[in-house]
Formats: C-alpha cells, sequence, structure tokens
C-alpha cells in the first residue's frame, strides 16, 4: 500500500484555489496509485499551536534527561512526524501569504523540524536524518511570479531548503498564479495547472 501525507493549508476551505487544485492531484493519484492510503492533515480546520517556552525547552532537552512533562509537550510533534514519516510521498497545498508561507504552515514546519529528531547536528552543519521522498507544493497566489512586474518568491526557495535540513530532498512545485485578478483569470490558470500537472505526473509520478 503506498501512502500518501496531504498538508491543507488555506484557511478559506471551500473558496480555496489551492484545496481544489489538490483534488486535481488527489484525484489522478487514486487513479494512478492502486490501494492508495491518504494521511490528510489541515491546517484550518485543526490549527496547529505554535511552538512556545515549554514545547522549545522539551525539544532542547536530551531525551536522556526528560521528564513526563518534557514528552507530553512534545507529543503533537511526534505525532506530526509519524505522519510524515508513515508517507511515502507528501502533497502540501497552500496559498502565498505575503510572499511566503502561512503562518500555519510554519507552525507544522516548527512542529516537524527538531533537533535530534529530525536532524542532528555535525561539526559541518545539519544533517538529516528522515529517508528522502517526494514532495510537492500546490501553490496558489493572487499575484504572479513571471514577466515584468514578478513576485519575488520566497515559498519555494524556503520550503526546498527547510525539508533538505530533514533529510528530504525531492520538493518540486505547481504554481496558480493571478487568481486574484477576476474569475476568467483564475480560469486561465486552472487550465495552466491542469496541463503541467499533467506533464508532470507523466514525466515524473508523485507516487510510484
Amino acid at each position: 500500500m503506498t501512502t500518501l501525507l496531504h498538508v491543507a493549508v488555506s484557511p478559506r476551505e471551500g473558496r480555496s484555489h489551492s484545496r481544489r487544485a489538490a483534488q486535481l492531484v488527489l484525484a489522478q493519484l487514486a487513479e494512478a496509485t492502486s490501494g492508495l492510503r491518504i494521511i490528510e492533515r489541515d491546517l484550518a480546520t485543526t490549527p496547529l499551536p505554535h511552538p512556545d517556552a515549554a514545547f522549545v525547552e522539551a525539544s532542547l532537552m536530551p531525551d536522556a534527561d526528560r521528564t513526563g512533562a518534557h514528552h507530553a509537550e512534545l507529543a503533537l510533534s511526534e505525532t506530526l512526524i509519524g505522519e510524515l514519516e508513515a508517507a511515502d510521498a507528501v502533497l502540501i497545498s497552500t496559498p502565498v501569504h505575503n510572499y511566503t508561507v502561512p503562518s500555519t504552515l510554519k507552525a507544522w514546519l516548527d512542529l516537524v523540524v527538531r533537533p535530534e529528531r529530525t536532524f542532528r547536528r555535525t561539526p559541518t552543519g545539519k544533517v538529516g536524518v528522515l529517508a528522502d521522498r517526494s514532495v510537492l507544493v500546490v501553490s496558489a497566489s493572487g499575484g504572479n511570479f513571471d514577466g515584468a512586474h514578478a513576485q519575488t518568491d520566497f515559498l519555494m526557495p524556503y520550503l526546498r531548503y527547510v525539508f533538505a535540513t530533514v533529510g528530504i530532498q525531492q520538493v518540486d512545485g505547481i504554481r496558480l498564479q493571478n487568481t486574484a485578478r477576476g474569475a476568467e483569470s483564475a480560469a486561465q490558470a486552472f487550465d495552466g495547472f491542469r496541463r503541467e500537472l499533467a506533464e508532470r505526473m507523466l514525466l515524473m509520478p508523485l507516487v510510484a
């Protein structure tokens, strides 16, 4: 059985362009992959807490020195890491907020990227300990990243860097652009998304 972790981010739920695009991806994967199991992690319907002082203390404490209270602080983090470890591939559907990841996705990352759990510190830098797997990021933005008035993309470079920190190198993305410029522009964005998705799935399936 193949397992896919879908991290859904947009707070707009039914009106979300990125969620609608993710459903296209999931439909293609379900058709192409026999027995596909999907782990849904919805950051809008079940928001995650941002790390507080107690979590930071517990995450930095050597495991041998942790108390029951420390382990309780890390329980949600362990659940999220377990979902990631169980997945053969990951789909992240997210809007672009102020040129980068929404705070809810940042909270998920902050709970997953943990020293001596998903990466280790070495004299030459951080080394990821998770097995590599494919991550597809479906992002939606009101503006565009191409042409004369292109926005700067801080989302994909950041996600590639942070996933590499934990050992995941295969991070790819498909963008929905200009979704805030009227119905015609949004329809054109989805047409382009469908074409690119078909090409990506043909050349590089998300799950084997």
